[in-house]
């Protein structure tokens, strides 16, 4: 790490307020979203009492995910001990930190009655992995926050590896715990299976990290920083082990719940007869966020910059589309509570049920990204986060 500079972005330029000011523009309408739907109830949103969780659920949801990812880079230089990834780790940490306040504040307005938060804040159910989430989130921001505190200031360098450990432990553990709000969730029928605590852990990996690199490209492309092929050959490759292990998990989770007589209806509604559901899963879902990623990142193809863009994008939009088909398809699909009987009342019992997102709620959504975004932006500029050079020459010192 001696041969490494760390600098601030200079962000006095016209191009960084024009990008700052059209990142805050999303996290105004998306304030905006908020105080609409907070004004006049979730009744002007696609949510019922059968889609209770919406659009805005699944874009919180997919931003805490990548959130554990994203600090994958920090943790490989950290707690493995690779010199390559050190320079990388800074700007890990903070996208990660910046991720979770993204995807919690989304959270956090959609509830509805948020002024009421303080209820959730100081009576716990310590049955419920709601009330342990609360506890996971907030330990990811200490911990996480120490560990960028020890790789920027000199006087602590000695307790990084110590802090990268527990962060990276940490993390593993919230990432489960996401999971587990689904894995523990008997009231929906796709729910309810420890495959989901591992698979999102998974999902962490891919979904982080494709966003890591997209922004690392864009603030070197920007900045007029060296960024050598070195460093993007090695994450694309990481990328590919990621997105396909995420594949792999998806095809297990579905191939488990087919083996399982009561799973068949679900499962037949998901993979077959689920019509938008259905569609989003195969063209969304696989194609588009695993098959095409893996064919550009392991062909030729992955050794352009600029297909490794496409890749990382296509990762991250079929992040979301899995998100809405785990959160929203299974909510769709009525709970079998009476085996073998047909259940029919006014609530809609036993009813396929359709949700269409309000424009409203898409903004609350796109505000999360935005926030996460804005936060990144303003860190780089004010922080010693980005190598002034990752240029291959510079990359190659590091690992002799």
């Amino acid at each position: 790490m001696a041969s490494i500079t760390f600098r601030e972005v200079e962000g006095g330029s016209l191009k960084y307020w024009l990008l700052f000011g059209g990142i805050g523009l999303f996290v105004l309408f998306g304030f905006l979203s908020y105080l609409y739907m907070h004004h006049h109830g979730h009744v002007v949103t696609g949510m019922d009492n059968q889609i209770v969780w919406g659009l805005p659920h699944v874009f919180a949801v997919f931003l805490i995910v990548a959130a554990s990812g994203a600090l994958n880079v920090a943790s490989i230089a950290s707690v493995f001990n690779k010199p390559m990834y050190k320079p990388l780790a800074p700007l890990s940490a903070i996208l990660a930190l910046a991720l979770l306040a993204g995807g919690l504040l989304v959270l956090v307005l959609d509830l509805g009655r948020s002024d009421r938060l303080i209820v959730a804040m100081t009576h716990f159910n310590f049955k419920s992995m709601f009330t342990w989430n609360v506890f996971l989130y907030s330990g990811f921001f200490v911990l996480v926050g120490i560990y960028l505190w020890t790789m920027l200031d000199r006087n602590v360098k000695a307790y990084s590896k110590a802090a990268g450990t527990a962060a990276f432990i940490w993390r593993l553990t919230l990432t489960t715990g996401t999971g587990s709000l689904f894995g523990f969730l008997i009231a929906r029928q796709l729910y309810g299976s420890s495959m989901l605590a591992p698979m999102f852990i998974i999902m962490s990996f891919a979904y982080g990290l494709a966003i890591y690199l997209i922004v690392l490209a864009a603030a070197y492309a920007w900045t007029g920083r060296p960024l050598g092929n070195a460093v993007m050959m090695r994450l694309k490759t990481l990328l590919a082990v990621f997105v396909a292990a995420v594949l792999y998990f998806v095809v297990v989770y579905h191939l488990t719940n087919l083996y399982f007589a009561k799973m068949g209806p679900v499962e037949a509604f998901i993979l077959r007869d689920g019509g938008i559901f259905t569609s989003l899963f195969w063209v969304g879902q696989i194609l588009v966020g695993n098959v095409i990623p893996l064919v550009i990142l392991l062909t030729g193809l992955g050794k352009q910059r600029s297909w490794i863009m496409i890749a990382s994008a296509l990762v991250i939009l079929g992040g979301i589309v899995q998100m809405y088909v785990t959160i929203i398809g299974a909510q769709a699909y009525p709970l079998d509570m009476f085996p073998g009987m047909t259940v029919k009342s006014s609530f809609y019992d036993g009813v396929i049920h359709s949700y269409t997102p309000s424009t409203p709620e898409l903004f609350l959504g796109l505000g999360g990204v935005a926030v996460a975004l804005l936060m990144t932006t303003f860190a780089v500029k004010v922080l010693r986060l980005l190598p002034a050079s990752l240029d291959d020459t510079t990359v190659a010192a590091l690992e002799h």
